[in-house]
């Protein structure tokens, strides 16, 4: 991690007024006391409270902007920031439990009136291991009821731990768990539990079946590779199928297993999609997309226009990758429908810390969601003092993007919107070449953005001496230090004051040698925080725009220790975990920042501040007579 400057550090250039540099320790000062005097000024009403900073070589000039706000900003703001989590690091809206180790979601569902979550979870500590189910239920997926683990290792075929899995409606309306064993010679079964008291709206008792296992590797393929059986899905005659990852050799395969009481099951001789060479399958997910709209489909859906999504979350890299395709039932192969946008090849989920997602559908707003892991990026011994690791991201809506018919929309659930609160909002926002602008009211740890760009005219700009305008992208390579003629802008977020700490979202507009401009996103963690032994890695990828689309958009939650952006309207999406120590409660804030050669316009931004789930009005009732404990996860 460069921690050498506490700005955006530029590449010379005599020529451009504003570049970047480093600013000696009395500038920083005396930028530190201008900032001052502005506030004092600010609250006094005497100004309006948009900050331009314009870093040049030897001084901070201030500019002022017209903003409007919704509310009492200042004292709601710091009520706000009262409310925040404590412990370091904690998120305030995201799911995690208690304390100890957390990693894949396993089985969501809704159930009787209450989503249910399971999750891979050690009730012994901070570190992977022991693994069980841990669960926990919720009305609107934002506050959450812990409960005792649903499932621990405690037979031949489980002992070594509960790995993952997915829930199955029976006809009747039953759900059951599939999920795969780790026995104590380290093979992998497959297994079948059902709940004691179906009545129980809470399904906290689990019974495994007396037939467990019910599958084992089959011949040809490793006995440690034969993991994390999917939801089932019925085909037209009736019958059931599920998908199972593994590898044969080093080709990666999602196998199929047909049954017709979901408890016996037989391999099917065709494999649903292999890759040679792609390495260990894992978390597979399988489920249809309607054509057109948001609206989910249940697993069972098919049709003559009803597409299918393949996941596969791979072991060898830690990413989770999928494709839209056709599924034929007779031959049990699918198929994408553009093939350089092939399971693996092509689209992520997300492409920061997301992996061993899983999606369900909920029959009451008829939409599918998704879960995700999001893992730490400081040490495990860290990870042991703060007594707790790994967040799941926040649950998203996906659908096919019906413009491009190969991909798919994420997007926030929409339960998320009640917990905004103070929002700031500023229209037609020039940013000048070098330039920094302070969204003023973007205090805390706790924020939901929405920032739109106009789409910079690339027609006016040619090649130079028959070379390409721009180095190659890659934004591993100096990240928003680097500068190209559109780029890199857009924000920096969980900010200090003198920029120590920031992580940089931003676009890069490059062109390459065949005179074609790509639209990249990166989230920089290169200088996210102080601390030693924390990844300070960048992800990014191509954002696709449509020739239509004369803007780029953005929305970023934050929520203390990980950062979520959505790109141009969730065809994209990255998540990253950060952990600053100076740009914490009132000393974190939002920039808007433009580090290319050539001026960039903002349509408009909002910035909302983010009530935690225990501050919000939605105050939850869950058990209100029991004598189970509720907790906010906050």
């Amino acid at each position: 991690m460069d921690e050498s400057s506490p700005d955006l550090q530029s590449q010379q250039d005599e020529d451009l007024e504003g570049s970047y540099s480093k600013l000696p320790a009395f500038r920083r000062k005396q930028a530190t006391v201008s900032s001052f005097v502005f506030y004092v000024l600010c609250s006094l009403g005497l100004l309006i409270c948009v900050e331009v900073i314009i870093f040049s070589r030897f001084l901070l000039p201030l500019a002022v902007g017209n903003a409007s706000y919704s509310g009492d900003r200042r004292s709601n703001v710091s009520d706000l920031i009262n409310l925040e989590p404590e412990a370091p690091f904690r998120t305030s809206f995201h799911f995690q439990p208690p304390k100890n180790w957390m990693n894949d979601p396993n089985g969501p569902m809704y159930y009787k009136g209450f989503y249910h979550l399971f999750y891979q979870y050690n009730p012994w500590g901070a570190v992977w291991g022991n693994l069980t189910w841990g669960h926990a239920v919720s009305e609107d997926l934002l506050h959450w009821l812990d409960l005792e683990p649903a499932l621990k290792g405690d037979q031949w075929y489980d002992v070594g731990g509960v790995w993952s899995g997915s829930v199955t409606f029976r006809l009747d309306g039953t759900p059951i768990i599939l999920y795969t064993g780790l026995a104590e010679d380290l093979e992998q079964t497959q297994n079948m539990a059902v709940p004691d008291d179906a009545s129980d709206p809470f399904l906290r008792k689990w019974v495994k079946s007396s037939e467990n296992p019910l599958l084992r590797h089959p011949d040809g393929v490793y006995k440690e590779d034969f993991r994390d059986p999917s939801t089932a899905w019925q085909v037209e005659d009736g019958s059931w199928r599920i998908t199972i990852g593994t590898q044969v050799e080093t080709d990666g395969m999602a196998l199929v297993y047909k049954s017709r009481d979901l408890l016996h099951w037989e391999l099917e001789k065709n494999v649903l999609y292999t890759i040679p060479g792609s390495g260990m399958w894992e978390c597979l997910d399988f489920y249809p997309v309607a054509p057109t709209g948001r609206r989910g489909l249940d697993t069972s859906t098919r049709g003559p226009s009803v597409n299918h999504v393949l996941k596969v979350s791979s072991y060898n890299d830690q990413h989770d990758y999928y494709a839209v395709g056709s599924y034929n039932e007779v031959t049990q192969a699918f198929t994408p429908v553009n093939q350089e946008l092939g399971v693996l090849y092509g689209l992520q989920y997300d492409y920061g810390k997301f992996y061993a997602s899983k999606s369900f559908y909920d029959p009451v707003k008829k939409r599918r969601i998704l879960w995700g892991w999001s893992n730490e990026s400081d040490t495990e011994a860290q990870d042991i003092a703060k007594g707790w690791a790994s967040l799941q991201a926040i649950p998203r809506t996906v659908w096919l993007d019906s413009e491009l018919g190969d991909n798919l929309i994420q997007a926030p659930i929409e339960e998320l919107k009640s917990l905004r609160g103070v929002k700031v909002s500023k229209a037609e926002v020039e940013l000048e070449a070098g330039s920094i602008l302070r969204i003023e009211g973007s205090y805390g740890g706790q924020l939901d953005i929405e920032v739109t760009f106009e789409y910079p005219d690339v027609s006016k700009v040619a090649f130079k001496y028959g070379r390409p305008l721009d180095d190659p992208f890659d934004c591993s390579e100096g990240g928003s230090a680097q500068r190209g003629v559109f780029g890199p802008f857009g924000l920096l977020v969980m900010a200090d004051d003198a920029l120590q700490e920031q992580t940089a979202l931003f676009f890069y507009i490059s062109q390459s040698k065949d005179r074609q401009w790509s639209t990249y996103f990166c989230s920089d963690q290169s200088r996210s925080s102080l601390l030693d032994g924390v990844d300070g890695s960048a992800y990014w990828g191509n954002v696709r725009v449509l020739p239509s689309e004369n803007f780029l958009s953005l929305r970023v939650l934050v929520d203390h220790s990980i950062i979520e952006n959505f790109v141009q309207g969730g065809r994209m999406a990255i998540t990253s975990r950060v952990y600053p120590t100076l740009a914490v409660k009132e000393q974190a804030h939002a920039f808007l920042f433009n580090n290319g050669s050539t001026h960039v316009t903002v349509r408009k931004f909002d910035v909302w501040q983010m009530n935690g789930v225990n501050a919000s009005k939605q105050k939850a009732h869950l058990l209100q007579d029991s004598p189970l404990e509720y907790r906010a996860f906050s």
